[in-house]
Formats: C-alpha cells, structure tokens, sequence
C-alpha cells in the first residue's frame, strides 16, 4: 500500500501544476502523426501483395519454361507398325484413364442409337446421316493419331484429341437425348389416344 499512498501523495502535493499545464503547442498534431506513422507500419496494402504474388508466379513460369526449352533429354516419337493404334494411353497413364472413360461412353451411345434403329424411331435417311457423320469422326480420328505418333508430347495434340472425344460423345449424346424425347413423345401421344 506504500506505493499507492506515494503516488497518491505525489499527484495531491502536484495537483495544481498538473491541472495548470497545458501540452505545448502542436501536441496533439504531432501525436497523431506518430500514430498514422505507426499504423501504416503494421498494414500491407492488398496491391504491394498482387504485385508480389504476381512476380513470384512469372519467375516460377519463367524458370519452368528454360528447364523445359534447355532440357538435353526430347523424347523420341512413338513408332508405330500398321498394326498398332497410337492413342492418348501410349503418352501417360492419366492419358488412358480419360481416353477409357470416353470410349466406354461413346460406345454405350453407339448401344443407345443401334437400340433405337432396332426400335425403328431412325429413318435410313438419319442412319445414312449418323453413318457420315461419324466416318468423318474416324477420318479426323486418324489424322489425330498420326500427329501423336509424330509429336507425342505435344499438348496441342493431345488436347485436340481430348477435345475430339468431347465432341464426339456430345454429338451422340445430344442425338440420342432428342430421339428419348421424341420416343416419349409419342408414347404420350398413343396414351391419349387410346
């Protein structure tokens, strides 16, 4: 309780001095200033992050692609016999999963048009179209290969070979959907009927 009772002494013995002074002239002008000095100490600005993530991204990107352009190892183009198909399964084992996934359902589509034309819900004049459309499929398909066996790493190719297993079950899908709804259709239609 000393201490208490010392401070309490020593503001009543300085009380009017205390209550007289006044803090000299441009105080609180320069205490702001240290404070706004110290608060902008302690804040990042969002833009001086963007600027630095960005240049840290440009370099990685950069030294990427002279690892890539430098490197004495480029891989030789897949040989292929006529027997052998080149396909995206020959680049990497993702490659083959995808191209898997796409074959299974571009053929269950196929099942699903060849059902429907057994049903007879497909004139001889659209089988003659889907016929067409997709022997211009295999001619695409072809030249495809070829330009994978010449370029096997090439990811313009294998892209173009993704996208043309897109377009492809997109195609036979959207197809066979517009046939399910005229199917339905018509079920409807028998339904009122009768």
């Amino acid at each position: 309780m000393k201490e208490k009772d010392y401070i309490e002494e020593l503001i009543s013995k300085n009380l009017k001095e205390l209550n007289d002074n006044e803090p000299p002239e441009g105080h609180f002008e320069r205490f702001e200033k240290k404070l706004a000095k110290q608060h902008k100490k302690r804040t990042f600005s969002l833009n001086v992050v963007w600027k630095v993530a960005a240049a840290v991204i440009f370099v990685f990107l950069a030294v990427n692609q002279g690892i890539i352009w430098f490197s004495p190892d480029k891989e030789q183009p897949i040989q292929s016999t006529g027997r052998e198909q080149v396909s995206l399964a020959s680049v990497s084992d993702e490659y083959e999963e995808v191209e898997f996934y796409y074959a299974n359902a571009i053929n269950s589509g196929l099942s699903q048009w060849e059902r429907m034309a057994a049903e007879g819900l497909i004139t001889e004049e659209e089988q003659q179209m889907m016929d067409t459309e997709l022997a211009e499929f295999e001619n695409v398909y072809n030249k495809l290969q070829n330009d994978l066996a010449a370029n096997p790493n090439d990811e313009r190719v294998i892209n173009a070979m993704l996208e043309y297993y897109q377009t492809k079950l997109s195609l036979i899908n959207m197809i066979v959907d517009k046939l399910e709804e005229v199917k339905q259709k018509n079920n409807r239609n028998h339904e009122t009927e009768i």
